[in-house]
């Protein structure tokens, strides 16, 4: 006997939710409609979109500003689909719209549940030093990230890593959690796992302004704010000598630098930032007002200023 189409209304944007949307349609789910966000202008667009790869499927889409309007929820009704899933979608879905979905609702979210509920998970991973993150499909529910979870995979966040190289497993991540999940969740034989929050942590967004350079911190706390935050995230940053200045590329360096002042230092043509505990970052890539700046020139701009 022939089992009936599996539908579902998707929630989705970023490299998350076209990677999840493929991999609904490579199980056979009929999606009905993709709702997704207008991109933002004054936004680094550095990710795929969703759109594009609905349009390139032929599947409808709505960009509504507020998805708790009574207008899609009369959409999504007409439509009584089987599942809603929500993947890297923005803002939370009221539950009066998650109960229109006949067989569950469902969210991937981009860390270990219940550890780093919230925004930007990842991003807040490394800046933590983490070592290891993944990706979570759960139940949704009134609180963010806070349902029953379905399957995890996990990720390491190597020593070096920053968080766009880890946002980069975690896609493959959710593409794989995705995956392994559908049969069990078509065939309505998955057992749920519980979200322990109390074991959890929440964290909310970040801003340009978290990205500020403390140099008193430690080597390590300056580097993990580096690496949460280096390009194509706007990037660690701090002023010296009267100059703006972010950091595009780092590492953690052996220079024994307790006798030099926290901040910038050339020393043997070598751009360093000197923080708190005596140790130091080597910079390789630094921009000044907008340019990337040698150590010369960098000198050259510390001898003006001074």
């Amino acid at each position: 006997m022939n089992l009936p189409p599996v539908s579902a209304v998707v929630f989705a944007y970023h490299n998350v939710g076209v990677r999840c949307i493929k991999t609904l349609l490579a199980r056979g789910i009929q999606i009905k409609l993709v709702v997704t966000h207008e991109d933002n202008p004054a936004e680094t667009i550095w990710f795929d979109s969703v759109a594009a790869l609905c349009k390139e499927h032929g599947i409808e889409t709505v960009t509504p500003s507020d998805p708790s309007t009574p207008e899609l929820a009369a959409k999504v009704a007409a439509i009584g689909p089987d599942f809603i899933f929500s993947f890297y979608y923005r803002h939370m879905l009221p539950v009066s719209l998650l109960a229109l979905a006949k067989r569950g609702a469902y969210n991937l979210h981009g860390s270990l549940l219940p550890k780093y509920r919230g925004r930007v998970p990842v991003n807040w991973a490394v800046l933590h030093g983490e070592t290891e993150t993944g990706a979570t499909l759960h139940e949704m529910a009134a609180k963010p990230d806070a349902g029953a979870i379905i399957a995890q995979t996990s990720v390491p966040i190597l020593a070096d890593d920053t968080a766009f190289e880890v946002f980069g497993k975690l896609t493959v991540a959710a593409e794989q959690t995705l995956w392994h999940a559908l049969p069990q969740l078509m065939s309505g034989t998955f057992t749920p796992l519980p979200n322990d929050l109390a074991n959890g942590s929440y964290f909310g967004g970040r801003k340009p302004e978290d990205g500020r350079i403390d140099w008193s911190q430690s080597a390590n706390q300056v580097y993990n704010l580096h690496r949460a935050v280096a390009p194509p995230y706007p990037g660690a940053f701090f002023e010296q000598f009267g100059y703006h200045f972010i950091i595009e590329k780092a590492r953690l360096s052996d220079l024994s630098a307790a006798n030099l002042p926290t901040g910038l230092h050339v020393v043997d043509n070598v751009i360093y930032g000197v923080c708190g505990d005596g140790r130091a970052l080597r910079i390789i890539e630094l921009r000044c007002d907008g340019n990337i700046v040698s150590a010369e020139e960098l000198q050259q701009l510390t001898h003006v200023a001074g």
